[in-house]
C-alpha cells in the first residue's frame, strides 16, 4: 500500500540541513552535546550550538546497523543488556561510522566544547556522555531528576532549579558569558511555541480518518527533538498543521480505508519501522498516537518563570511519574484519539521506557482496554523476531475486529 507523503517533509529536509551544517560551521561559538530532554533551552540562551547523541543513536537504529557496532562497545566492558543507543552510538564511533554521512555528508560528529544531561528521561545517558567526556577530554555535568512521581510539587522543582542555577555556573567559563535572564525568557518563549504546535500536530491524529500515523510522528518530531528552541523549528510546525489542517477538512486519511485506531506505548522499533509500517497500512490499521512522540510536549513552560517552568517541564514527563498517573494518561489518550486497542512495545535495553512491565497493561485490560505486547528494541535488530510479531499482532488484530 502506498503511503501517502506529507509535502513539508522536503522543508524539514532541508532545515534539518541547515540546522547540521551549522554546527559545523566555524564561527566561534562553543557545541555542547545535551541529552534529548535536557535544559537545551538554557545552553541555546548562553550560545551554545547543540547536538543530541541521542537523536544520532536513533539515525543508527534506522540505519539498520547498530547489531554491528554494539560488540566494539562491548568489547570495551559494556554490558549488552543496557541501552542499545547508548551502544550502538558509542560502538560506531569506535567504529568509524557516522550516521550523519548518508544524511547530511558529515564523516564525523561535531567535537563538543562541553556535554550536559539530564536523568529525567534516561537513566543510561549518565554512562553514555561521560564516556565521551573522556575521549574529548571535556567537562560533563549533569542534572539529577526524579522517577515514580505522584504529583511535581514545589520541592522537586527547587531541586532542579538548585542544579540548574549550578549548571549556568559552570558553563559560563566555557560560553565566555553568564547567563542572561532576558535571553533566557525568549529561549523558553520559543521552545513553548514549538511544543504548542507540535501537540497540535500531534492532536491532528484525532480526526476520523487521521490524517497522519505513528510513523509520521517519528520522522516529523526530528524539529522537535533537535532544534526545540529554535525559531525555525518553531515555524516548521506551523506549516506541518496548516498541511494536516487541509487533509482533515478533505477528509485524506494517512491510511486508506482505515477500519482499526491503535495506541503506540514505548520506544520505537528504528530497524524495523517501515516493515511495521507497511504490516499495519496493509491491514487498515492506523497506530494514531504515541506516549512517546507526546514526551516532547512541554506544556508547563512558561518565559515569567524560566527555570522554575524549565523544571516543572522535566518533571511532567510520563517516564518520570508513577504507576497511577501513567494508568490515568494512558486512558486518557486512548479516548481522546478513539484507540480500539494498545501496543506495549517491551523494549529489551529500555526497561524504563518498557511500561509493560509493573502491571500497566493488565490495568488497561481491567478498564477494557485491549492491550498487547511485542518484544523488541529500539535499535538492536537481533532482539525483534519478525515471525513471531506478525503472528502476536495478526491474533490481536483479529481479536479486536
Amino acid at each position: 500500500m502506498a503511503f501517502k507523503k506529507l509535502n513539508s517533509s522536503k522543508y524539514m529536509g532541508e532545515l534539518l540541513k541547515n540546522y547540521f551544517a551549522s554546527l559545523f560551521l566555524d564561527d566561534g561559538r562553543p557545541v555542547a552535546w545535551c541529552s534529548s530532554v535536557g535544559p537545551v533551552e538554557l545552553l541555546r540562551a548562553m550560545g551554545f550550538k547543540v547536538f543530541f547523541p541521542e537523536n544520532h543513536a536513533a539515525m543508527i537504529g534506522s540505519s539498520k546497523t547498530a547489531h554491528e557496532h554494539i560488540p566494539s562497545c562491548v568489547a570495551k566492558g559494556y554490558a549488552p543488556e543496557i541501552c542499545s543507543y547508548l551502544t550502538s552510538d558509542i560502538g560506531s564511533f569506535l567504529d568509524g561510522f557516522c550516521a550523519l554521512e548518508k544524511a547530511f555528508g558529515y564523516k564525523e560528529l561535531p567535537r563538543p566544547s562541553v556535554i550536559v544531561y539530564q536523568t529525567n528521561q534516561c537513566l543510561d545517558v549518565a554512562e553514555w556522555f561521560k564516556w565521551y567526556g573522556r575521549y574529548y577530554k571535556v567537562p560533563v555535568f549533569g542534572v539529577d531528576s526524579f522517577r515514580q512521581l505522584m504529583s511535581v510539587d514545589e520541592s522537586a522543582i527547587g531541586a532542579i532549579v538548585h542544579q540548574l542555577k549550578n549548571l549556568a555556573d559552570n558553563l559560563a567559563p566555557i560560553a565566555g558569558k553568564s547567563l542572561n535572564m532576558a535571553a533566557l525568557k525568549e529561549s523558553v518563549a520559543i521552545s513553548k511555541e514549538g511544543s504548542i504546535f507540535w501537540q497540535k500536530v500531534l492532536n491532528a491524529a484525532a480526526a476520523h480518518p487521521a490524517p497522519l500515523t505513528f510513523f509520521d510522528a517519528i520522522t516529523q518530531m526530528a524539529p522537535a527533538v533537535v532544534m526545540r528552541g529554535t525559531k525555525e523549528g518553531a515555524d516548521y510546525y506551523k506549516t506541518l498543521l496548516s498541511e494536516l489542517d487541509e487533509r482533515v477538512k478533505s477528509g485524506v486519511a494517512a491510511i486508506d480505508g482505515e477500519k482499526v485506531r491503535l495506541y503506540w506505548d514505548g520506544m520505537p522499533i528504528w530497524p524495523k519501522t517501515r516493515l511495521l509500517a507497511d504490516f499495519f497500512a496493509e491491514r487498515g490499521v492506523n497506530i494514531v498516537a504515541s506516549t512517546y512522540a507526546n514526551s516532547w510536549i512541554f506544556s508547563a513552560l512558561d518565559p515569567e518563570k524560566p527555570l522554575e517552568s524549565m523544571a516543572r517541564a522535566s518533571l511532567e514527563l510520563f517516564i518520570d511519574r508513577d504507576e497511577e498517573y501513567k494508568s490515568a494518561y494512558i486512558s486518557r489518550m486512548v479516548d481522546f484519539f478513539g484507540a480500539q486497542g494498545i501496543i506495549f512495545h517491551d523494549c529489551r535495553t529500555c526497561p524504563n521506557n518498557s511500561n509493560n512491565r509493573y502491571g500497566l497493561a493488565e490495568r488497561m485490560k481491567n478498564k477494557k482496554i485491549p492491550t498487547v505486547t511485542i518484544q523488541g528494541d529500539m535499535n538492536n535488530s537481533l532482539l525483534f523476531n519478525e515471525n513471531q510479531t506478525v503472528t502476536i499482532l495478526e491474533a490481536f488484530l483479529e481479536n479486536i475486529t
